[in-house]
């Protein structure tokens, strides 16, 4: 921090520390709101059947970044990545972040962390992403803590090659990463048998609020290595299904209260299904919320 940030903010604690609860204050800083992505797997049936047609929806929405759910066999939703670039270009959206999977027991010819890896990079680097963060554990490959022992290696390695292209390595948690194997926490294993200088994490606070994870702790206990938000609400059912952002039980302002401490960059919406409304619909609901939310 440069000396005369830390003379301000020094200051501005002093000035507010009547007032403000510590607590609060801890986790205090704003974040920018109008700054906001979405991930695109909550309109993948749209992506898939007409790319072009759902990014200008987006754009229009008001989104200016995304994050891809779609890369395979070295394409972007079936595009070249030079014409997935330029149609990113010509719409005016960035596109910072993208998921990839394990590729465990996958074809030498997939593209994924553990096969054509470096190839992966080149392309994710090519259209822009900072980030690339494997998005999701298969059942057979979630089992056993030696399996997330496997996945920790695998980061440490995929993390120093994604350097190499400027990229930082994540990973996206869903619920089960926080459910006990042997009385082993998985997420904890992720979390200590990497690299913490390398490997970040992309946290779904649907996820961490489904399994009943302390996520505050969590983020103090790990500071700085939780880039990446990814923002869908719950609703208020015994189901706990997913909901637009601002419309379920989240408390939205005391998420973003956590963001100085995790390190964030970037936040996503994100909402797995939608069943009252169609994904656009969802997604555009959730945008509207959050540049209305005062934090």
């Amino acid at each position: 921090m440069l000396r005369r940030d830390f003379i301000k903010n020094t200051t501005m604690l002093s000035a507010t520390a009547l007032v403000v609860n510590p607590l609060d204050w801890e986790f205090g800083p704003k974040v920018d709101l109008t700054n906001i992505g979405v991930q695109l797997y909550t309109v993948r049936t749209e992506m898939e059947n007409d790319p072009l047609g759902t990014l200008k929806q987006i754009k229009a929405i008001g989104y200016n970044h995304v994050e891809s759910a779609g890369y395979g066999a070295r394409k972007f939703y079936g595009q070249t990545k030079e014409n997935f670039k330029m149609i990113l270009r010509d719409l005016g959206l960035e596109m910072y972040s993208g998921h990839t999977m394990t590729g465990f027991n996958t074809a030498k010819d997939s593209y994924n962390m553990s096969n054509n890896w470096e190839a992966v990079c080149e392309d994710a680097a090519f259209v822009g992403q900072k980030y690339i963060a494997c998005g999701w554990f298969f059942p057979d490959e979630r089992k056993t803590i030696d399996d997330y022992k496997k996945h920790a290696d695998l980061f440490n390695k995929c993390s120093e090659k994604a350097k190499e292209y400027g990229l930082q390595f994540c990973h996206h948690n869903h619920d089960f990463e926080f459910f006990p194997i042997d009385g082993i926490i998985p997420y904890d294993i992720l979390l200590t048998e990497t690299d913490k200088n390398l490997v970040k994490f992309e946290v779904d606070h649907y996820w961490t609020r489904k399994a009943n994870v302390d996520t505050k702790k969590l983020i103090k206990k790990n500071q700085g290595r939780f880039p990446l938000f990814h923002i869908k609400d719950m609703d208020n059912t015994p189901e706990k299904s997913f909901a637009p952002v601002g419309t379920g039980i989240i408390d939205w302002k005391q998420v973003f209260k956590l963001a100085p401490k995790a390190g964030l960059d970037l936040f996503f919406v994100e909402q797995d299904t939608c069943t009252k409304m169609t994904p656009l619909e969802s997604i555009k609901v959730s945008f509207d919320n959050l540049r209305k939310l005062k934090l």
